[in-house]
């Protein structure tokens, strides 16, 4: 029973979290191995960080949460269903310390988890899965605080009592990470497992090998935590990064991460260089072109089916005549619950990496209980099978104008477009030529600028003559 009231709880949140994001983006899940796993993550946005892992990963997983959670009555339930584990802090044994300040005097000098690592352990030698935030803290810092222990200690006792544990960093990214209707990325990164000489290391000396093991899950964990000033940089030098990549070379993840780190660096250093802000901004309108079509930069490199093209052509004006129209009421309906799920979070915390937190919390209470009175109203005016029918038939349209409604924000930007877009589906041909002859243009600038900036010292990721398929592009018009 436990496991299938976990189950619908995962899927519940799932949709919660779909509605209060405009979008999840995924990255790197499709290497999360089978058996046993320790997921180690940032801590940038409380008690969704949970949520978004085990709502993306693809498996159930468990959660080393702060033992202070288990006391309020409202979470404890949740936590119970989902098989959280409590952990004590020191901070937490000292009345009215803060979550991101440094342990307070007067904290002791440890506390006994003995019994937390018992049960984490066990859920490995279970072949399952759980997670921790090995910062011990959520914060809004834009870097990651000092890593604990706790995680390396668990997985080299796991590794050296023979189960085959592997550890998956994961890097959480949210734009706006107090703001309803933003935009999230969920990164997974490559497994790591403990070697033979590791778990050697860790029988010689436990407190040495945590520490070492801590080390390389913090370069894990930072290849992954990437640090932009702001999303969209993000999601425009992700897209520089697959223009770099030629289509017959496959990259790993690492070499993935590393190239994506590197842009980053260099436009944190050359932002100003006017060549390099115009090939940004040039991409960036890349990109919003190739939303506004519903396609991706992969779709290019292929021609899409004329079944393919009439299902664009359909959907966008489905997005027009149906959706637009649906949505209108369900903004009326929404609103003072958005508005007041808004003002929660900003009136009940000054601390930024809780305000998502509530205000995810507020919209979703508030819309159930907002469903619930609509169709109470309905029966108490009608108490027969037919109100009751009226009552359901309505809470069956308000989710629908509800659905209708997270979709128009989704794609406002389509929609301040519209008449252009639908324009240009119907001569998707001609767009889809133009736009493929637009990305081997960007590639072959990027192309230039990387053999401009990169020094000789660095070491290639791809090599130069892998890249032998844009010369053609290359001419004196590209390089003004």
């Amino acid at each position: 029973m436990r496991v299938f009231l976990r189950t619908l709880l995962i899927a519940f949140l799932r949709l919660v979290t779909r509605v209060f994001f405009r979008s999840v983006e995924v990255s790197g899940a499709e290497g999360i191995p089978a058996g046993p796993v320790i997921f180690i993550g940032n801590h940038p946005n409380s008690l969704l960080d949970p949520v978004m892992v085990t709502t993306t990963c693809g498996r159930p997983v468990r959660f080393a949460a702060k033992e202070v959670l288990f006391d309020s009555v409202v979470l404890r339930p949740f936590l119970w269903l989902l098989g959280s584990v409590p952990i004590k802090r020191r901070q937490d044994q000292v009345e009215g310390a803060r979550e991101d300040a440094p342990v307070p005097n007067g904290a002791p000098a440890r506390v006994d988890n003995n019994a937390a690592f018992a049960a984490l352990l066990e859920v490995l030698e279970q072949g399952e899965a759980f997670g921790i935030f090995p910062e011990g803290i959520s914060h809004t810092r834009p870097e990651l605080a000092p890593l604990k222990t706790g995680a390396a200690r668990l997985a080299l006792e796991a590794a050296a009592k023979g189960i085959p544990v592997r550890i998956v960093p994961v890097g959480l990214h949210y734009r706006r990470r107090d703001r309803m209707r933003s935009r999230v990325l969920v990164q997974f990164g490559s497994p790591l497992e403990i070697d033979e000489e590791q778990v050697a290391s860790w029988r010689a000396d436990a407190h040495h090998a945590a520490r070492m093991l801590t080390a390389r899950l913090g370069i894990a964990l930072r290849a992954q935590t990437i640090n932009t000033s702001d999303f969209e940089t993000l999601r425009v030098l992700e897209a520089v990064r697959r223009l770099y990549q030629p289509e017959h070379l496959t990259l790993t993840l690492t070499q993935q991460s590393e190239i994506l780190r590197r842009l980053i660096d260099a436009w944190e250093r050359l932002q100003h260089d006017p060549e390099v802000r115009r090939f940004y901004g040039d991409v960036g309108t890349y990109l919003l072109q190739l939303r506004a079509l519903g396609i991706s930069d992969r779709e290019l490199r292929g021609d899409p089916p004329l079944l393919v093209r009439m299902q664009r052509l359909v959907r966008h004006a489905a997005f027009l005549l149906v959706l637009v129209p649906a949505a209108i009421p369900g903004v009326l309906v929404h609103l003072p619950v958005l508005i007041t799920a808004v003002w929660a979070g900003e009136a009940l915390t000054s601390r930024g990496d809780v305000r998502a937190t509530i205000k995810m919390c507020a919209a979703t209470l508030l819309t159930l209980a907002a469903y619930l009175a609509v169709a109470g109203v309905i029966v108490l005016r009608d108490p027969t099978p037919a109100g009751a029918a009226r009552a359901l038939t309505t809470l069956v349209l308000l989710l629908l104008s509800g659905y209708a409604t997270v979709r128009v924000l989704e794609r406002q930007g389509e929609l301040r477009r519209a008449f252009g877009s639908f324009v240009a589906l119907l001569h998707l041909d001609q767009e889809l030529a133009r736009l493929a002859a637009e990305r081997d243009r960007l590639r072959a600038r990027l192309l230039e600028l990387v053999d401009k900036h990169l020094g000789p010292e660095v070491p290639r990721i791809v090599a130069r003559d892998e890249h032998d398929d844009v010369a053609a592009w290359l001419d004196a018009d590209d390089l003004d």
